[in-house]
């Protein structure tokens, strides 16, 4: 399928999505009259684009302020299985993010599950590799986050390696967010967790199903980014077809002393979407990683080198993905996870108890 080339005026509706569309009746509307453009000419546009730059527009919520566990994993594979084992992890509905990457930890994956979950993140992590056959399985936690945010620029204008921006989201408004999410919550986030519809009045069909006003699902959405429940309402880009071929995951070995010195200029880099503080292992001795989109592996390498000059951390080694097996977003508070653990605990006769 041949990807759509982009002129101006799309580069500067994606930019507008990507920051946060505005939470109004006639989102659409708004991003026109700030572009000088009209509502059809945006919708049109968008439309188009959704075929192939925007993967999704929705709430991005923060996982954890809503009571969910989640973690990266990686795990050791045999070559000859990994495409048969992240098919089985892709089972688990949790699982969002599924990469092969360049190293002896072949597999890496996010995993999420919700509060009521019967089974816990760690066992059903353990429970995946079982079911997997995977050779070695390692919990990586956010311990603190310096960065979470994507953002990047479809003017190709921007010199990556030297572009600053302050992070969207990090530990402090983590550590802000509200964890008190009630019934009537549960099912305003079932509806603002969908895809835009690419219409004129796009929340009008969701609060009906909601049985609220539109005023009133809105204002249940800003409340959530008042809440720092939703990081913001925005659109997911699909980062190869944008032009942003290349994705690389920067791992750094950083004193214990100086990560989070070390973490938050590291998240300052535009091309940084990600920055964590994660657990290490005796094989694993890398502590700190930066997620780094780029429009080529030199590009990404550049970056990291320019990184990598900035902070002095020289011990580093770059992970690129190969092969996406899963990229979705968490379904929230649905019962597809509550299906996949009574199938689990009735297929392994499991006893839940011990």
């Amino acid at each position: 399928m041949s990807v759509r080339t982009i002129d101006e005026k799309d580069a500067a509706i994606l930019t507008e999505l990507q920051a946060g569309i505005e939470l109004v009746a006639r989102p659409y509307l708004a991003i026109a009259e700030k572009l000088g453009l009209t509502e059809e000419e945006v919708m049109e546009r968008t439309e188009a684009m959704k075929k192939d730059k925007i993967r999704q527009i929705s709430a991005i919520f923060d996982t954890r302020s809503l009571g969910y566990s989640s973690s990266l994993i990686a795990a050791k594979i045999p070559a000859e299985r990994l495409d048969e084992a992240a098919e089985i992890i892709n089972q688990h509905p949790g699982v969002t993010h599924n990469y092969k990457r360049n190293h002896d930890y072949n597999l890496w994956f996010t995993l999420a599950v919700p509060p009521n979950s019967r089974l816990g993140l760690e066992r059903t992590m353990e429970l995946l590799g079982q079911l997997a056959g995977v050779e070695v399985i390692r919990l990586l936690p956010t311990l603190k986050l310096f960065k979470i945010g994507v953002n990047l620029d479809m003017t190709g204008k921007q010199d990556l390696t030297k572009s600053k921006a302050a992070p969207q989201y990090r530990e402090e408004d983590r550590k802000a967010a509200s964890k008190v999410v009630t019934e009537q919550d549960m099912v305003m986030i079932r509806e603002l967790q969908k895809d835009l519809p690419v219409t004129s009045r796009p929340f009008d069909e969701w609060a009906r199903n909601a049985g609220v006003t539109v005023e009133e699902l809105l204002d249940a959405a800003k409340s959530f980014v008042d809440k720092k429940q939703m990081r913001r309402y925005s659109a997911v880009l699909n980062h190869r077809k944008a032009g942003y071929t290349a994705n690389g995951m920067g791992v750094w070995v950083v004193p214990e002393g100086r990560t989070d010195e070390v973490g938050y200029q590291m998240a300052q880099f535009k091309a940084v979407s990600h920055c964590y503080l994660r657990p290490t292992y005796e094989d694993w001795p890398y502590n700190v990683f930066t997620m780094v989109h780029g429009r080529s592996l030199d590009e990404c390498e550049s970056i990291l080198q320019a990184i990598e000059d900035e902070t002095g951390i020289r011990d580093r080694i770059t992970l690129y993905s190969t092969k996406e097996y899963k990229k979705t977003r968490v379904s929230y508070f649905t019962p597809e996870m509550e299906v996949w653990e009574d199938k689990v605990i009735r297929e392994l006769g499991l006893d839940i108890g011990e």
